[in-house]
């Protein structure tokens, strides 16, 4: 039976219907985007990628890393580097790796990684994988080379990282399917699709296949994950034009960890670079543990109890990358 086999007036009931449902669509991301907070968003994302144009062939190349001697004094330091070190000497010492998304490169972090040091963590990194990568897993398989090459460096077992749009997919293939969860104590992605983006469609060819809602890594991911041990964090935002829909930057799965953080008026390269984005960075990696938070547009709401899958799961036993011996920073 076809369309054309029912009344007039109720197929013309059905169009209406799917007018307004694409019409009401796109009539709230044409309000949010128009808004207040929308347009400011809009400015300071187009501001931040010419500058990001200007910064990225100096990110190119991947970064030297060289052991830095240990620090025994806090006289130099600013009161916040001084409050956390005091406060938490491991939480300021886990290693940050820092990942960075599709077609990029580590400049993409040149704000983020100084917003961390100025708040007192001392060891951060970064790392390029091939810009032209056509497999995720692949990327994913030189993370798991770069973790264990820092924590043999800093005698640190476990650290901390920070994916922006791919590279936080590449960190949880890693995490979840990898038995990278030994390594990463907290996984924090700035605007990656979990859920995969309709985007993706536009190129049809390499690894945006496997950031398609339908492919096999989405698949993979959905999968049980019921021994997996890290903590995470994603945030997404209402301007983030890459993630169709945009919920699918959310992480809604009920065997892990996660906390999910609505980011208002933050486009899709300016999750790195947002204010309250590295203030809940840091926040979070400044504790070991796990909090029973919610955050909306930068307003923190303490809650009496987690809900899985929005806030995090039960706060679980405290679980730092101890240093096994001598440990070196690097960045």
């Amino acid at each position: 039976m076809t369309i054309t086999n029912f009344p007039l007036s109720q197929r013309r009931s059905w169009v209406r219907h799917a007018v307004s449902h694409v019409g009401g669509a796109a009539s709230r991301g044409a309000r949010s985007l128009l808004s207040p907070a929308g347009l400011r968003g809009t400015a300071v994302e187009v501001a931040w990628i010419a500058a990001h144009v200007a910064t990225y062939p100096f990110g190119v190349v991947q970064e030297k890393r060289s052991p830095e001697l240990e620090r025994f004094t806090l006289e130099g330091l600013t009161p916040i580097r001084r409050g956390l070190l005091i406060g938490d000497v491991e939480a300021a010492g886990t290693p940050i790796l820092l990942l960075h998304g599709l077609v990029d490169n580590r400049s993409i972090f040149t704000l983020l990684r100084r917003a961390l040091r100025r708040r007192g963590f001392g060891r951060i990194w970064t790392m390029n994988y091939h810009v032209l990568t056509h497999d995720l897993r692949t990327a994913a398989n030189r993370l798991a080379a770069t973790v264990e090459s820092i924590c043999e460096q800093t005698g640190y077992e476990q650290i901390h990282v920070v994916g922006h749009s791919m590279g936080g997919i590449v960190a949880r293939y890693y995490v979840q399917r990898m038995g990278g969860d030994a390594r990463v104590h907290t996984l924090v992605t700035l605007g990656s699709p979990h859920g995969g983006t309709t985007a993706a469609r536009l190129l049809p060819r390499g690894v945006c296949r496997q950031l398609r809602p339908s492919s096999d890594v989405v698949a993979e991911l959905a999968q049980p994950a019921r021994s997996c041990r890290t903590r995470f964090v994603s945030f997404w935002s209402d301007l983030d034009v890459l993630i169709t829909p945009k919920a699918a930057a959310r992480i809604d799965h009920p065997d892990l960890n996660a906390r999910n953080v609505f980011v208002r008026g933050a486009g899709h390269m300016s999750l790195p670079i947002d204010g309250r984005v590295t203030r809940e960075i840091a926040a979070t990696l400044a504790h070991l543990d796990t909090r029973g938070t919610t955050v909306v547009a930068g307003l923190t709401r303490l809650r009496p109890a987690a809900t899985a899958g929005e806030t995090g799961a039960a706060p679980r036993a405290r679980r730092g990358g101890r240093p096994r011996g001598r440990s070196a920073s690097a960045g």
